[in-house]
């Protein structure tokens, strides 16, 4: 009798859920990780999964209630900012112990957000010298990169419009970067001046009470059509940091 009992408790106890980690869907993002089109996420969301982490959406405000249940949370190609609830309401997810991964697709609608994370983005794109992909000072392969499992048999990554990024406090740093003769067009006189060159940060890692984020300047760095080679182990890496 016992064994039957034993064999019917084994059958009928609750499965344990996978760590999740939720997309946020709710500030105009036009690509998706349910859509199989080249600029959509749905790529990033199989090698989430492959890692083991149930992948969800949250199209509600962010808060407390709706961030409830989650190991992460990916905020990538926002296209409206986010409200101060929400933003007080990531923040204190990330004191908890949450993971945030931040990609930027048009910059200004996250500067709210990036204020509470003391990151700052530059005031236009970046064009680089070195790495480019194609003849197209936009596209480059990013080869400076600090020793960290996130970079972990990555010897480069591709980006294709990219916003440069600041730390301003200590508690982030910038764990990727361009070359030295990057530059951005400030006065967009289409002429690079030396004033305007620089080594600028593509991937900024910080931590926030018991938790911790990282903002990519770039989103299309884990679209379908570029989720390949290096690019690809990267996101396998996001994954295990996500987890």
């Amino acid at each position: 009798m016992s064994i039957i009992v034993l064999a019917f408790l084994m059958m009928t106890a609750p499965v344990l859920a996978a760590e999740k980690v939720l997309f946020d869907n709710g500030h105009g993002q036009r690509f998706q990780i349910k859509e199989q089109g080249p600029l959509q996420l749905s790529g990033l969301a199989k090698v989430i999964q492959a890692a083991g982490l149930e992948v969800g959406t949250v199209d509600q405000p962010l808060s407390d209630a709706t961030l409830a249940g989650a190991r992460a949370l990916v905020i990538s190609g926002a296209f409206r900012p986010l409200d101060p609830s929400e933003a007080d309401a990531v923040a204190r997810f990330i004191q908890n112990g949450g993971r945030v991964a931040v990609m930027l697709h048009i910059a200004p609608p996250m500067a709210t957000f990036l204020d509470r994370l003391e990151v700052r983005y530059t005031n236009g794109v970046i064009q680089e010298r070195e790495n480019v992909i194609d003849g197209n000072l936009l596209n480059f392969r990013v080869v400076r990169m600090k020793e960290h499992p996130l970079f972990k048999g990555v010897n480069d990554f591709a980006v294709h419009g990219a916003w440069g990024l600041i730390n301003q406090t200590d508690s982030a740093q910038v764990i990727a970067a361009t070359g030295f003769q990057a530059w951005i067009d400030v006065d967009q006189d289409q002429k690079q001046s030396k004033e305007e060159t620089a080594s600028y940060g593509l991937v900024v890692l910080g931590t926030m009470g018991k938790g911790s984020f990282l903002v990519f300047g770039d989103d299309a760095i884990f679209q379908n059509k570029f989720l390949e080679g290096n690019n690809k182990i990267l996101a396998a890496n996001l994954a295990a940091w996500l987890k």
